[in-house]
């Protein structure tokens, strides 16, 4: 097992021990506001001090990582349930219309970023998580089916593949059986990727507002909150920011030490 790897799952397992401890626990109440404890520097009662409404930020912390670990891993299970049969469905019928249709409609989501779809699904529905959720899993649709079908491609003209169709098997069939777990190993690869993305795309949304709402904490929003008082305030700004450093790099660690691991020609050139 590689470095990357164990130092990537030991960070990303510590943001993941954070949220789920904040379901049963906080050291505060993280919407109490306590206004005269308002801007406190991390001491020993506030482990991370306080923001400019008194509220406990290591508390806030724990439940932010909450919401962005649920933002991004619905996000991406939206891409991945969408995007990897559209690009199995591309692979099998290479070169046809269906083909066509479905990566000319992925060039065409690429083409908006995921703040302008989420900008237009708040015109219309209103900002929220739920809605920043969609527009980032819309956004990850493409990127899967683009991942899956190059890899589906690949397999397509090999031997199991041409006695799996003298078999008698379907395109369908095919795809499901011998394809897809022999792309699943780059599919889980690429899910942590965009996992981490989500962690950014959650936190930029909510950072010009158009993520979680309060009450709800969020990363990006306490960025948001924070950035009018830098100077006299620095660990406001801070701490949610290496949240987020910390939490991308190990998800991206993880993936590429996951890729290192699974792919057995790395493994090889290893032994």
């Amino acid at each position: 097992m590689s470095r990357n790897l164990i130092l990537g799952t030991g960070l990303s397992s510590l943001v993941v021990l954070a949220a789920l401890i904040s379901f049963i626990w906080t050291p505060y109440d993280h919407t109490a506001l306590n206004i005269p404890a308002k801007l406190q520097t991390p001491n020993a009662q506030h482990w991370f001090g306080t923001d400019h409404f008194g509220r406990d930020m290591f508390s806030m912390i724990m439940v932010g990582a909450r919401t962005s670990i649920a933002v991004a891993l619905l996000a991406v299970g939206i891409g991945m349930s969408l995007g990897v049969p559209l690009g199995l469905t591309a692979a099998a019928r290479k070169g046809s219309w269906l083909d066509e249709l479905i990566m000319r409609g992925n060039d065409l989501v690429f083409a908006f970023p995921s703040l302008v779809i989420a900008i237009l699904i708040t015109a219309v529905f209103g900002a929220g998580a739920v809605n920043a959720i969609i527009a980032i899993g819309i956004f990850n649709i493409p990127v899967f089916a683009r991942i899956t079908r190059g890899a589906a491609l690949s397999l397509w003209e090999r031997e199991f593949i041409l006695a799996a169709r003298v078999a008698g098997k379907g395109a369908a069939r095919i795809s499901a059986e011998h394809i897809l777990p022999n792309v699943a190993n780059l599919l889980i690869v690429q899910g942590t990727i965009q996992f981490s993305l989500g962690i950014l795309a959650e936190a930029g949304l909510s950072y010009v507002g158009l993520g979680a709402q309060p009450p709800t904490p969020s990363w990006g929003r306490m960025l948001a909150d924070a950035q009018t008082m830098v100077s006299f305030a620095p660990h406001l700004a801070l701490i949610p920011g290496l949240a987020i450093i910390l939490t991308v790099l190990g998800l991206n660690l993880m993936g590429d030490g996951l890729r290192d691991w699974l792919d057995p020609r790395l493994r090889v050139a290893r032994t």
